[in-house]
């Protein structure tokens, strides 16, 4: 199958199993010494990689934005959808929801007969196929390879071959470019289609990259999608982006890994019976409550929806710190951060843990905003509102995947987000970023504005969407002072992810100087270009 906008979704998940690193062959470790070899062995590695990847089940997140002309802008949002799941490889290319619970009705794209009256609908499971070049017969056979230049991506060099079918190839086989790897020869990287576009099958252009996530194993990471003119019926077409992120390869076996090579080092027991006393209720309460805490954190980290803890939590911490010192806040267990790895926008609390999403970290754009959806978070824990004991019994927490967003929830009552605004209000007025609230105020003005456009991206899965605080969004910053003032980021501007091990790091880049106003882009997908390196030991095991 290789259908760019068709796939199957509902297919039972299969156990995850552990993958040892790919050891090169023999044959690999030799420099090819024709253009002839290093094709041969681009064929070789790519057939192995499609045998590979089958040994994995990530999760596999698909977001789109359709598009409509602005006089202004170029083009804008016209409406979104958003889908996330789990991949299953061991048959084929299928996955499994996590976010849609209602599957009957869905059609495959361009599927229907009649051509004159069907609609389109687009089907995850097509934009997931988009991390294979083809798996029907990636060969001389079927492809022609014409060497293009040297380029490098990152840090890694490449080679640059343009591919087209052959004639008698047939439908559906990929036409493009390929950037390989000069050492092992790996792909890393592809660009164009498929073709053979008809009644019954619509093929999308797409940019797909791989990441080097262990010695020998490049895995599919990103695909950027986009289509501005595809007609389809009778005065329809198609004008959307895309971006599909996959992540939690190595899910569950990071911790063991680590566990298992700490060394441990025996100590003399200290006896403390003489100052050691048995919890008072309150004391218990709390001590159950973060019990509570744990057992959902640790349950979402398992599955690959909450990274683990690094350098991102660390910022909001120092940002909640902030907020906390100047208002006199002590409050017991100590609050502390996490991140939802997903790509919608939406902050909670699981007790004393507040949680933001990677989406919301990426658009927000300065460190007042942040602060500001903080303080907002703050204010639910400093007016104790609890969350539910009873994940406190494990037993509550070992559902299904695909029921995770229906089994847990952390949305609060309204009564209760208006009266964390006004804390959080309060704590904003006592912090450092007083005088920095106009910028804040702009943020939430944009999303209130582009909340009818991309109600998917804004809606909250597991708890309430953004909040809007009406005191900060009348007192926005007037973006004509200054024309160069960003209310907010397009997805993924602050943070990139591993795939292997799903750790989170703050991406550094080089400021841009000025930027025009069709650049400003907020809340928008843009194409990913990734910065690729090589694997190495010593940056996978630094501490974060």
């Amino acid at each position: 199958m290789r259908r760019a906008a068709a796939g199957v979704c509902g297919v039972v998940l299969s156990g995850l199993g552990t993958v040892a690193a790919a050891t090169p062959r023999p044959e690999d470790q030799t420099p090819a010494r024709t253009m002839a070899d290093v094709i041969d062995r681009v064929i070789t590695n790519e057939n192995r990689a499609i045998q590979q990847i089958r040994q994995y089940s990530p999760l596999v997140e698909t977001y789109i934005q359709d598009q409509k002309p602005d006089k202004e802008l170029g083009t804008v949002p016209a409406g979104d959808k958003y889908f996330l799941g789990r991949a299953d490889f061991s048959k084929g290319v299928s996955l499994v929801s996590l976010t849609d619970t209602n599957s009957k009705g869905k059609k495959i794209f361009g599927a229907i007969g009649n051509f004159f009256s069907f609609s389109a609908e687009f089907i995850p499971g097509g934009f997931l196929q988009m991390i294979f070049i083809d798996t029907n017969g990636f060969d001389k056979q079927h492809y022609k390879f014409d060497y293009v230049r040297r380029e490098f991506l990152g840090e890694v060099r490449c080679l640059v071959f343009d591919v087209t079918p052959t004639e008698k190839a047939g439908k559906g086989r990929f036409l493009g470019r390929i950037w390989v790897e000069d050492q092992d020869y790996n792909i890393v990287r592809f660009n164009g289609g498929y073709s053979g576009n008809g009644h019954s099958s619509w093929y999308f252009h797409f940019d797909s990259w791989r990441t080097n996530v262990q010695p020998g194993i490049w895995l599919p990471s990103f695909v950027y999608s986009q289509e501005s003119d595809m007609h389809y019926a009778v005065s329809k077409k198609l004008d959307f982006r895309a971006q599909t992120r996959l992540w939690g390869y190595n899910l569950g076996h990071a911790n063991q890994e680590q566990e298992l090579s700490k060394i441990l080092v025996e100590t003399p027991v200290q006896d403390d019976t003489k100052t050691a006393n048995d919890l008072t209720p309150i004391q218990a309460q709390r001590s159950w409550d973060r019990q509570a805490e744990d057992n959902v954190i640790d349950r979402f980290e398992r599955i690959g929806l909450v990274a683990p803890h690094g350098e991102v939590d660390k910022v909001l911490d120092t940002v909640v710190n902030n907020l906390e010192v100047t208002n006199s806040i002590d409050v017991d267990p100590e609050v502390r951060c996490r991140v939802l790895i997903t790509s919608t926008l939406e902050s909670f609390t699981i007790g004393h843990t507040i949680v933001l999403s990677r989406g919301l970290v990426d658009v927000l754009p300065d460190e007042a905003s942040l602060a500001t959806i903080l303080a907002h978070e703050l204010g639910h824990v400093v007016l104790g509102h609890r969350m539910d004991p009873a994940y406190g019994f494990f037993d509550n927490l070992l559902v299904d995947d695909k029921e995770t967003f229906r089994h847990f929830g952390f949305a609060r009552t309204p009564e209760e987000e208006k009266a964390a605004s006004e804390k959080a209000i309060q704590f904003l007025n006592n912090s450092p970023y007083k005088n920095q609230l106009g910028n804040a105020g702009l943020f939430l003005a944009a999303l209130e504005q582009r909340q009818k456009e991309i109600p998917n991206l804004i809606s909250g899965h597991l708890g309430n969407r953004v909040p809007v605080i009406a005191d900060l969004k009348t007192s926005a910053a007037d973006p004509k002072q200054n024309p160069q003032m960003i209310a907010a980021l397009p997805i993924g501007g602050r943070v990139k992810l591993d795939p292997w091990n799903d750790k989170l790091e703050l991406i550094k880049s080089k400021p841009l100087g000025t930027v025009a106003e069709r650049e400003k882009m907020p809340f928008e997908v843009t194409p990913f270009m990734p910065y690729l390196m090589r694997y190495t030991a010593e940056a996978a095991n630094k501490p974060q």
